[in-house]
């Protein structure tokens, strides 16, 4: 009997390689995938305004990023000595307003500098539930201020729609060889309700369906639809039974490659894995002999590698431990 659902993904029209450079932005699976291409040796740029939720705060911060706009003071908030910014999540924040300024605008100049060197544009959605407040308008994260001065709505598509398309038109225009990757996060947001939840993730799905049939430059990948319906058990989740597990991300990846990599990169990508998996053992006996021939393959590994990929730091450490 078979336990799962699988299901085919076509190859993406605009394959991803170690040439490429690569902006991650939006909610739990952007970080994840990014994350991994990272630990892979991509150049990525991964959540710079930490966790974003909502399609149109994507949005806003796009627009901030290629017109540089000025972080809006009355965004600004503070809670036990820290300032934060209602227009990213609190990863982002300072010890003074002025360093949260420096902050914002630093990662908005980066942000930036990955769309018009850039290759690719992956932007995850969270849901279309958004918060407001009456001076600020669509926060990206409440940062645990009382509920009483926000109000919660569902953003419908047509609205969504709009203002993405004038995001992308203006993306396309003016970086016209940027591909953008949309896909709707995995992730359940059943604190919205279970019912609420599923017409969120519905509206999304549709919102993907709209600009990717809209834009020539946008692709959809269905890592929502793998967790939900390929794999569709509570054992693919963690505790929470809200994200997924690490099985359950490991096998979303490899569905990325298959997807999204050509041949060769992920022939390396496996090859800097199998590395990877090789810096991580840790020996019962560090002073044996036979660690220390393991040590030095790995670095002949790692210098011939290293021709080609950052393996500096990790060289260093290997070394390091050869000389101890």
């Amino acid at each position: 009997m078979q336990w799962f659902t699988p299901f085919t993904i076509s190859e993406s029209p605009f394959p991803i390689s170690h040439q490429s450079k690569i902006l991650s932005l939006g909610s739990c699976f952007a970080q994840t995938i990014g994350q991994k291409m990272l630990a892979h040796k991509f150049d990525c740029l991964v959540n710079p305004f930490g966790t974003i939720f909502h399609p149109m705060i994507l949005g806003d911060l796009l627009d901030h990023a290629m017109f540089q706009d000025k972080i809006e003071e009355n965004g600004l908030i503070e809670r036990d000595g820290t300032y934060f910014y209602l227009g990213a999540h609190s990863d982002l924040n300072g010890n003074s307003p002025e360093e949260l300024t420096n902050n914002y605008a630093f990662h908005l100049a980066e942000t930036k500098k990955y769309l018009e060197t850039g290759t690719h544009l992956i932007l995850t959605l969270g849901t279309a539930w958004i918060y407001k407040t009456k001076d600020f308008g669509r926060v990206a994260n409440c940062h645990k201020l009382s509920q009483k001065l926000f109000k919660k709505k569902l953003v419908q598509l047509e609205e969504m729609v709009s203002h993405l398309s004038h995001v992308f038109g203006n993306i396309s225009r003016a970086y016209p060889d940027l591909k953008i990757i949309l896909t709707v996060s995995p992730v359940r947001h059943i604190k919205d309700g279970i019912s609420e939840n599923q017409l969120s993730k519905s509206i999304l799905r549709v919102l993907c369906h709209e600009l990717n049939n809209k834009f020539g430059n946008t692709t959809y990948f269905p890592a929502y639809e793998i967790l939900i319906d390929e794999l569709r058990d509570y054992r693919f989740y963690k505790e929470d039974l809200i994200h997924p597990s690490v099985e359950a991300e490991n096998y979303i990846w490899e569905k990325w490659k298959s997807s999204n990599f050509t041949e060769e990169t992920r022939y390396k990508a496996d090859q800097i894995l199998k590395i990877n998996q090789e810096l991580a053992h840790r020996p019962l006996n560090p002073k044996s002999e036979g660690h220390r021939k393991f040590l030095q393959s790995l670095l002949s590994k790692l210098e011939r590698l290293n021709a080609e990929f950052d393996f500096s730091k990790e060289v260093a450490a290997v070394k390091t431990q050869l000389e101890a």
